[in-house]
């Protein structure tokens, strides 16, 4: 099983979750992550993307995880819209019949969305500021790792 959204609305981790494994007893390791929007110098933080395109990108990318790893079941939620700090923005979550596997999937899906998803942060900082997001070399450094 295999399931992307990209979507405005907030979603349950362990709703999330229950729903991979549901059904599924040869899973044996369930590894999940949950991005945060982190506060300090941003007040608020508006994703955008290109509709069609990000969740062909996202598709691939849990594709080549299914390649390189045995994974029973993959999903991945991607918000967008304005959120601010604390909220959640993107949600990772693998299962394998082996933990190593699922750590590793769940990292390689990560590094990949950080550095291969076509979405487009603006952030705003307390004094009202706002900037797009450039990419971060060391994203693209921790996708490098898995060439």
């Amino acid at each position: 099983m295999s399931e992307i959204s990209v979507q405005e609305a907030d979603f349950d981790t362990g709703a999330e979750i229950a729903a991979l494994t549901m059904g599924d007893v040869d899973a044996g390791a369930v590894v999940s992550f949950v991005g945060l929007v982190r506060g300090g110098k941003v007040a608020a933080m508006t994703l955008e993307h290109y509709p069609g395109m990000t969740e062909k990108a996202l598709s691939g990318i849990v594709s080549e995880a299914k390649a390189r790893w045995q994974l029973q079941a993959v999903r991945v939620i991607h918000r967008i819209g304005r959120l601010t700090p604390g909220e959640r923005i993107v949600f990772v979550a693998v299962s394998s019949s082996h933990r190593g596997e699922a750590f590793a999937a769940c990292e390689f899906i990560m590094d990949y969305l950080k550095t291969r998803a076509p979405f487009w942060k603006k952030e705003e900082t307390p004094e009202g500021r706002c900037y797009w997001v450039d990419a971060r070399d060391s994203d693209e450094q921790a996708r490098a790792r898995w060439s």
